[in-house]
């Protein structure tokens, strides 16, 4: 049996109209994080952590990005509570907004954020046309040979269900049979396609893909049923969690599944930005601003100790 039994695109049509903001139904409680304080969805992010020039790291600065005076990143908008609209649906705002503010605090630059899509990024970075994307970029093998990377942060996938549907997902088992949804060329598209491998091998029954564009139509297609799980980013999906009184996760596994991986700023290989990125990024773990900066979006359980450098010289770490 092919493991691709049924693998649909699905298209974004109308669908795509509504977009997802940090809006939230009248009838559905108010996003909180684990500890019942609510999560800052304004535009204005009065709460936002941001920190102080580190002289140390800013020397570190190639001289064009110095003396332009402005770091522009790519972050995404559809992915709460890594980076997503606020309330008035157009201001980016997220852990990773976030830790791109912290940095560029730390660099002595004015941050400039560009929204961008998952397949959109790499395009946009590969054209110049923003400095560094942060959105929520695994660091991979693959991508080692095309990008430079600066660690802050753990990764794990979720799998989103509706409310008591369903075995809580912990291995290719699981899944067999089952209707799942991803976003097509991430980490968690090669897990499910691995997974189904394994299921075809053992003559068990491959879980049929949808693949989704945007989360808001993934958790659109869940809700009513059309599928039973989404696998996507774990805070992502504890966040839809949060916000709807009708799903919840039911499994989480590493986004680098059989093997642990980190999420890093992402920069153009050989630009020179991985080595400030870095030394700004430990700063502000040795401050602790980056974990309180985490904690606002109740992601403290992916607060990394240290920061690395990853490049095609280093390896993965």
């Amino acid at each position: 049996m092919d493991r691709r039994t049924v693998l649909r695109v699905a298209g974004i049509g109308g669908l795509g109209l509504l977009g997802l903001t940090a809006c939230t139904h009248p009838d559905q409680p108010q996003p909180t994080r684990e500890d019942g304080v609510p999560f800052d969805l304004s535009p204005e992010q009065n709460s936002r952590i941001r920190s102080e020039v580190d002289s140390a790291a800013q020397a570190l600065l190639p001289e064009k990005i110095a003396a332009g005076g402005v770091l522009t990143v790519g972050v995404l908008n559809t992915s709460p509570p890594l980076a997503f609209s606020a309330t008035d649906d157009v201001t980016p705002i997220g852990s990773e907004v976030d830790t791109a503010y912290l940095i560029a605090d730390k660099l002595g630059l004015e941050l400039d954020t560009q929204v961008t899509s998952w397949e959109n990024w790499p395009l946009k970075l590969g054209a110049n046309e923003y400095h560094a994307a942060f959105a929520n970029v695994g660091v991979t093998e693959p991508r080692l040979k095309l990008y430079d990377f600066a660690t802050y942060r753990a990764a794990y996938m979720g799998f989103l269900a509706r409310k008591g549907q369903g075995p809580v997902v912990s291995s290719p088992d699981d899944i067999s049979g089952r209707k799942l949804s991803v976003t097509p060329g991430t980490n968690q598209e090669k897990i499910v396609m691995a997974w189904n491998d394994q299921l075809v091998a053992q003559g068990k029954e491959p879980a049929a893909l949808d693949l989704y564009l945007d989360n808001t139509n993934a958790v659109l297609a869940l809700a009513a049923g059309r599928i039973d799980y989404y696998l996507s980013p774990f805070p992502t999906g504890a966040y839809y969690a949060a916000t709807r009184d009708d799903l919840e996760v039911r499994g989480k596994i590493s986004a680098g599944w059989p093997k642990s991986t980190l999420v890093a700023a992402t920069t153009l290989k050989d630009s020179g930005l991985a080595r400030p990125f870095q030394a700004a990024l430990q700063s502000a773990i040795s401050s602790g601003e980056y974990r309180q900066a985490l904690k606002r979006w109740g992601l403290e359980e992916e607060f990394l100790p240290e920061s690395l450098i990853v490049t095609e010289k280093t390896g993965m770490p």
